[in-house]
């Protein structure tokens, strides 16, 4: 079974150094880094308690009781769509711009509309919590707002980064590569 989001990496690690973008449908969303290992094991201790769930869900309906068994697994299949929403969340490109997943909104914003995209040195959230320590984080500056109203779109401490500065530094790479030939076009 294909797991398109472990060739992320590999592609821009193989890329050869003329060639920034190095996928040949442009068109497709994608993520341009792998998803971290703090989401990726969220997203897994939520699919355990999905399974327990369902588990408790064949057995509360084996048991007679047809409502609450369905109770139970309609509760599993939202934290399965919890799980898999989860995994979604981050930063995404293709031809037609950029989108920011969140995990309740999506926001995106046309190449048309995006002046660049930068790494800059901030305070940044730990986590997405509301502690902030010092870090890089990538924001982007558009046409239509300003700077300051703009979160960014991706932080050295979050889900997917967090201990992990070689895979920060490389994802940043790429999206500025794809800001870089696709800003600013009409």
């Amino acid at each position: 079974m294909p797991l398109p989001f472990l060739t992320a990496d590999r592609a821009f690690d193989e890329a050869v150094d003329d060639q920034a973008l190095p996928f040949d449908d442009r068109d497709r969303w994608r993520r341009p880094y792998r998803p971290g290992p703090w989401r990726v094991g969220a997203a897994a201790i939520l699919l355990l308690l999905a399974s327990y769930v369902l588990v408790a869900a064949v057995i509360i309906a084996a048991a007679g009781t047809l409502p609450a068994g369905a109770v139970c697994f309609a509760l599993a299949l939202v934290v399965i769509a919890c799980a898999l929403r989860l995994l979604r969340v981050g930063t995404w490109v293709s031809a037609r711009g950029l989108r920011k997943v969140g995990f309740f909104s999506t926001r995106t914003a046309p190449w048309e509309q995006v002046v660049s995209a930068r790494t800059v040195q901030q305070p940044v959230r730990w986590l997405g919590l509301p502690r902030t320590v010092q870090g890089q984080a990538l924001v982007l500056v558009r046409k239509d707002r300003a700077p300051e109203t703009v979160p960014p779109l991706m932080t050295s401490h979050n889900a997917d980064f967090l201990a992990r500065p070689e895979s920060f530094d490389r994802a940043t790479d790429a999206v500025e590569a794809w800001a870089a030939e696709y800003a600013g076009r009409a």
